[in-house]
């Protein structure tokens, strides 16, 4: 395990990266905003992360229906972030169009959140569960985390219309809304045929029911940070005075 020691750290960013088996011991933290995907992390002794699940479900009550564990709980997640999304893409459309272009604290734009969800349901619907080997869009947008491939789009300075998307985005809603229509607790409970050809997720079989939760905590996670970042360019969009 490497160690630091006697280090000091102030007014700091960090974006983007990874920690993994961290040990702190003997230190000063004041004024930290972690914003993620945290697992295990304790804190003098406590495991924190039931308590942070607890609080973001009684904050956020729909929250808790994004863990279905019956078709009928999926199809009815999935309804409640159909809701949702329409009053996020409503308020983005009283922004002048521009702002939809533009990065808040260097995460992606709204347009490039949309494209990026758009990329989740092509690889764990289209891809994973409707075995189509390429499924995705050429404004797909990957996590920035994965590896570059040949084979996958990856148009980061893409710059579509908001209706654009949205029409896409309503397309791939349409599927996703088949795929629960046509589900079963027998299909629920089984894994997916072997996925062909190169991309992501790689070639195998996954638990549909994995693939199908995937879509609804990257629809859930994205909106919040869209939501996040709207404040922002609504406040930006305000006439000065």
């Amino acid at each position: 395990m490497n160690e630091i020691t006697d280090a000091r750290f102030r007014d700091i960013d960090v974006v983007r990266a990874s920690f993994w088996k961290v040990r702190m011991r003997g230190i000063w933290v004041g004024e930290v905003e972690l914003d993620g995907e945290i697992a295990g992390l304790r804190i003098n002794g406590v495991d924190v992360g039931p308590l942070i699940e607890a609080e973001l479900d009684r904050r956020y009550p729909e929250r808790a229906r994004m863990r279905p564990t019956d078709v009928a709980g999926f199809r009815e997640a999935w309804a409640i972030l159909e809701s949702l999304w329409a009053g996020t893409v409503e308020r983005a459309r009283a922004l002048p169009p521009e702002l939809l272009h533009e990065r808040v604290d260097g995460e992606w734009s709204f347009t490039q959140t949309l494209r990026h969800l758009l990329f989740a349901t092509d690889i764990w619907v289209g891809r994973a569960i409707l075995g189509n080997p390429r499924p995705w869009h050429p404004l797909s947008l990957p996590f920035d985390e994965m590896e570059p491939n040949p084979d996958v789009p990856w148009d980061r300075d893409a710059r579509p219309g908001l209706d654009e998307v949205l029409t896409l985005r309503a397309d791939r809603a349409g599927t996703v809304r088949q795929v629960l229509e046509g589900l079963t607790a027998e299909r629920l409970a089984a894994h997916t045929e072997p996925v062909d050809g190169p991309g992501y997720p790689p070639a195998d079989s996954y638990p549909l029911a994995e693939c199908l939760g995937t879509v609804l905590g990257e629809e859930w996670q994205h909106r919040l940070y869209a939501e996040r970042d709207l404040d922002v360019l609504e406040a930006r969009a305000r006439p000065e005075g």
